[in-house]
């Protein structure tokens, strides 16, 4: 399950993906327009500067900025830095795989057969999505893909 830090930080991500070009934000206008505490979205804009996707710059024009363009960054690698890994169980994980101790054999085991496939249909979305694309689906901008999730 997404967590709300997971979720706040990709707010925060789709927020500066939609900043004008060399433009920073404060974190107490993202937090304000995102509705997340700023405290909590201080602690994760440091992970997110600390992993290399954000730019931080101090001062009255400091702020915030995606350190590269939304297009190149995956929504599945913001997440792995805020949540962990994707996979539901650490035997289904490509990451930070462990194997079980209840489990005689992994091989013939159904229920990391079946969590492998959820895991690599999670994969398959989060880490072919771009922030950006993320971005334009809310805005608007990509009203096929947000059309056919509300049929789903």
């Amino acid at each position: 399950m997404l967590s709300m830090k997971g979720k706040y930080g990709l707010k925060a991500m789709c927020h500066l993906a939609g900043l004008p070009a060399g433009e920073m934000a404060q974190s107490s206008e993202i937090a304000e327009a995102n509705a997340i505490s700023k405290k909590f979205l201080d602690a994760i804009l440091a992970d997110l500067r600390n992993a290399g996707f954000v730019h931080a710059r101090k001062g009255r024009a400091g702020g915030y900025c995606l350190a590269r363009p939304g297009e190149d960054i995956m929504v599945g690698h913001v997440l792995r830095v805020l949540d962990g890994p994707l996979a539901p169980i650490p035997c289904a994980s490509r990451t930070a795989y462990h194997r079980c101790s209840d489990c005689p054999d992994e091989t013939a085991c159904s229920v990391r057969l079946t969590m492998l496939e959820v895991r690599e249909a999670i994969a398959s979305i989060l880490d072919t999505r771009s922030i950006e694309a993320m971005r334009r689906m809310a805005g608007g901008g990509d009203l096929e893909t947000a059309a056919a999730l509300h049929e789903a």
